[in-house]
């Protein structure tokens, strides 16, 4: 599985770009997914998204533009959750993914941030810029 990384007028520092692999890595040993996924950090919103949004095609959308590194990265990770509950697991969704699913994906997001901040507690300073 590999994972594309795309920069839309995200804001974010280009010298942050490692920190921000280093937990597309960390998510990748959680919540293993089965196909190639495209990442897309992103300064505007694009269509209904809020903060973050995934399709069909394997792509995240997270909206990073004026947004704290932690709030992006628990977005993302939200978001990852979601892709690996509809093509790992086979769950179904609808219009609105919702109900299980969107408890599930907001619990597991809140986990991966408290055990990559354990795990890389030396970047602590990353997680609040």
């Amino acid at each position: 599985m590999k994972v594309k990384v795309v920069h839309k007028n995200s804001g974010i520092d280009k010298g942050n770009y490692e920190f921000y692999n280093k937990f597309l890595k960390f998510l990748q040993t959680q919540f293993p997914l089965n196909s190639d996924i495209t990442v897309y950090f992103l300064g505007d919103r694009k269509g209904k998204m809020t903060t973050g949004s995934r399709n069909d095609n394997s792509e995240l959308k997270v909206l990073c533009k004026n947004r704290m590194t932690r709030d992006i990265l628990r977005t993302l990770a939200h978001e990852w959750v979601h892709e690996h509950q509809l093509n790992v697991l086979g769950r179904e969704h609808g219009p609105d993914i919702g109900g299980q699913n969107e408890d599930e994906a907001n619990a597991y997001a809140g986990q991966m941030m408290k055990k990559f901040e354990k795990k890389y507690p030396h970047e602590e300073d990353k997680m609040y810029d």
